[in-house]
């Protein structure tokens, strides 16, 4: 059934959401905006929230000794396993209802949520497996580029130009060299799975995705844009406004892929040039400080150029395929 969103408004005002007020994440984080959202959502859809949740910043800032933020079923675990933490409650799930040990009617999700760090490079192994075993567990990425918990370190997430305290901006490079890498593709690639982007701009979007994916007979992966204000050098309330320039320039492209089946979801329509975005941030105002600024951001036009236009065509060649 289609979330009413008139419905979820009102019913978002008087129920308990599930990550209370008084954590200490940074006012205009995108995380807890993010897992709001997906929370808000599944218990809409009348799931019981079990959570999962990678060290991080979303960790360290809502589970502070001896408080918590949480008031669903929680698990802390290591950086690098929250999608085998995940795939073991899923496994013990099933196992219990198949002894009958669960009340008939509980409809459960399992839901992961990572930052960048913890999914692009340290959690990938983790992720694979759960993915390829095919767990019916929602791993919900926040995206904040690097690793902010630890002072802004570059990730397999952080882009190019970026300044890093791994890879800073000077006088012989300019910052991190490498693309960022695409994870939403590489999850793609288990094929039996969901996988989608979504950004918090895009709430309608957002909320879709979730459902679908909260639906799915299989794992399903969900990247969500999440500006970090303290390391993108950004105002705190800049968060919606960031989020929509990276769709709108084609950086952060919104799309789901189910079972090898491509979809765009929002289609601009027009585009604004990658260099917005860019000059938006303070993380690249030292790019913009090189002789070489415009060659650099003119290569990121072109990659996202390529991407969007390379995603329009899996679009195009999957569109009468049936979904298997």
């Amino acid at each position: 059934m289609p979330v009413n969103i008139k419905q979820l408004a009102q019913e978002f005002e008087k129920k308990e959401i599930g990550i209370t007020q008084g954590h200490r994440l940074c006012p205009g984080c995108g995380a807890p905006i993010t897992v709001k959202f997906v929370l808000m959502i599944a218990k809409h859809l009348g799931y019981e929230p079990i959570v999962g949740l990678a060290t991080g910043c979303l960790e360290v800032s809502t589970t502070v000794f001896p408080y918590t933020a949480w008031s669903v079923p929680y698990i802390h675990n290591a950086f690098e396993n929250v999608a085998a933490t995940m795939s073991g409650v899923e496994t013990a799930y099933r196992a219990l209802k198949a002894k009958g040990r669960i009340p008939e009617g509980k409809r459960y999700a399992f839901i992961a949520f990572a930052g960048d760090g913890g999914t692009y490079d340290i959690g990938l192994q983790a992720l694979s497996g759960m993915l390829e075993r095919g767990h019916k567990v929602l791993y919900v990425l926040y995206d904040n580029e690097g690793y902010m918990n630890t002072g802004n370190q570059r990730s397999g997430a952080t882009p190019p130009g970026s300044d890093t305290t791994t890879a800073p901006v000077g006088k012989k490079l300019p910052g991190k060299i490498q693309l960022k890498k695409n994870i939403v593709e590489i999850v793609a690639a288990h094929e039996n799975v969901y996988a989608a982007t979504a950004a918090l701009s895009e709430p309608l979007d957002f909320f879709a995705k979730v459902e679908k994916a909260l639906n799915f007979e299989g794992p399903s992966f969900l990247a969500v844009f999440s500006p970090c204000v303290r390391f993108w050098r950004v105002n705190d309330d800049q968060t919606v406004e960031i989020s929509k320039l990276a769709v709108e320039t084609k950086y952060w492209p919104l799309y789901e892929v189910e079972r090898g089946v491509y979809r765009v979801t929002r289609k601009p329509r027009q585009f604004r040039p990658v260099e917005e975005f860019v000059k938006a941030q303070g993380r690249f105002r030292r790019l913009l400080e090189r002789p070489d600024a415009k060659e650099i951001v003119q290569e990121l036009q072109e990659y996202v150029d390529r991407r969007w236009e390379r995603l329009l065509a899996l679009e195009e060649a999957t569109k009468d395929k049936p979904i298997r």
